[in-house]
């Protein structure tokens, strides 16, 4: 959905909500790093730059992969019209470890420090992409509803899930990455964290939202979101595990 559309000189402007949460979510990702002074202005700027490659790649290509494969193999052109929507966050996560593996090794940095200092502004994006899908009227969930904050699509209203979601991936995964960040912290504590949370709380989402109607439930009626994350709790939380008993041997 375009916030407006203008023809200027022959050139069609018409820039979309879902863009516009983007750049939100990563100016606000900025400001934050900014604010910690953990890394000088040029490594920040190089940083975002990577990131920010990282989540179109790697989200675009999760999503052909992982949610419409079939189709971008007989339209293959349409791979990259990213204008018509369709990124995977859990392909953009995997997008964003490489750029944070290639930054850490370019800048001579470890791994883990610039993987806490992301995930822990990660949430904001989510939370402004969940508003994003809201405002485009996307995975939704039960019809009729008529309570507060409907989405009313093609005639029919719909329970608002984006909203859920932005409170969740959102504003607590916001809130419990900072409180872990304060306490007790040893290298990677945050970013598995972020993957334990949002596994379970997208896991959790998934069953109050519909499905891809052309994937629909998979194996023991799961969504591929669902598929998705288990993968990230499980290694989320042994990573968890290993890192902090690493840390607890080192003090000792």
């Amino acid at each position: 959905m375009s916030i407006f559309s203008i023809t200027f000189f022959w050139i069609h402007i018409a820039p979309s909500w879902y863009g516009l949460m983007y750049a939100l979510g990563f100016i606000g990702g900025y400001w934050i790093l900014k604010r910690r002074k953990i890394f000088s202005e040029w490594e920040l700027d190089s940083l975002i730059l990577y990131i920010f490659f990282g989540v179109l790649l790697g989200g675009r290509l999760g999503y052909v992969l992982f949610y419409n494969l079939s189709y971008y193999l007989a339209h293959p052109i349409e791979i990259l019209q990213t204008w018509h929507g369709g990124m995977s966050f859990h392909g953009g996560v995997i997008g964003v470890i490489i750029a944070m593996i290639l930054f850490a090794w370019i800048h001579k940095k470890t791994f883990f420090s610039i993987a806490d200092s992301v995930t822990s502004i990660i949430p904001i994006g989510l939370g402004f992409g969940r508003i994003g899908n809201y405002i485009n009227g996307e995975l939704l969930w039960f019809s009729p509803y008529t309570g507060p904050l409907a989405v009313v699509k093609n005639g029919v209203s719909y329970f608002p899930s984006p909203l859920l979601e932005a409170t969740l991936e959102g504003v607590i995964l916001f809130g419990i990455l900072y409180f872990l960040g304060k306490k007790n912290v040893f290298p990677g504590k945050v970013a598995t964290s972020f993957l334990i949370w949002y596994g379970i709380f997208r896991f959790t989402i998934e069953f109050v939202r519909t499905p891809d109607i052309w994937l629909g439930y998979l194996t023991f009626g799961l969504t591929m979101g669902q598929i998705l994350s288990i993968p990230m709790i499980i290694i989320g939380y042994f990573l968890f595990l290993y890192l902090g008993y690493l840390d607890k041997r080192k003090v000792t």
